[in-house]
């Protein structure tokens, strides 16, 4: 998939409400011990790259060292059809000083509002360093069951249709 079928698939309008929800993404990358991992994180969309803050000691940021390549998946709860927004792209990793903006925004959209000021008071005393996962998509497919399907499910309507 080139740059330009990317950006078209994360322009269209069920892309860009998936990308500003206050749904977490689920980081999809392969471990240290080769086993495969997938998280709840909150992320920021920048426009370009899916940006999410963690912890400099974590797992996923050794695990990502190593091997950088991720899947993101966002999707609705509790709606039906379901949409979805697949993602694929390498991690780039980033210490920073302090708390960056992109994981306070990050954590807005799922952190309640009535709360969100001592969440952020409590995570500004926290951290001192934070390490900044920033993915660039490389591939991105959205599936809203209406017009776009998993590929393996569209190849078995059209099998179907007389």
């Amino acid at each position: 998939m080139d740059r330009h079928e990317v950006a078209q698939e994360l322009a269209k309008p069920l892309s860009l409400e998936l990308l500003g929800s206050s749904i977490p993404a689920r980081l999809a990358y392969v471990g240290t011990d080769d086993a495969p991992r997938v998280i709840p994180i909150a992320f920021q969309w920048t426009g370009e790259h899916v940006v999410m803050g963690t912890v400099p000691t974590s797992a996923k940021v050794r695990a990502l060292r190593q091997r950088p390549r991720v899947a993101i998946t966002i999707d609705t709860q509790d709606q039906w059809p379901p949409r979805v927004l697949l993602i694929r792209g390498a991690a780039h990793l980033e210490q920073v000083d302090g708390v960056p903006d992109a994981y306070v925004e990050a954590a807005r959209k799922v952190t309640p509002a009535d709360q969100f000021e001592d969440w952020e008071r409590g995570t500004r005393a926290l951290y001192d360093r934070m390490t900044l996962i920033t993915v660039e998509p490389d591939w991105a497919k959205l599936l809203d069951f209406e017009t776009t399907l998993p590929k393996a499910v569209a190849d078995l309507v059209q099998a179907r249709q007389p």
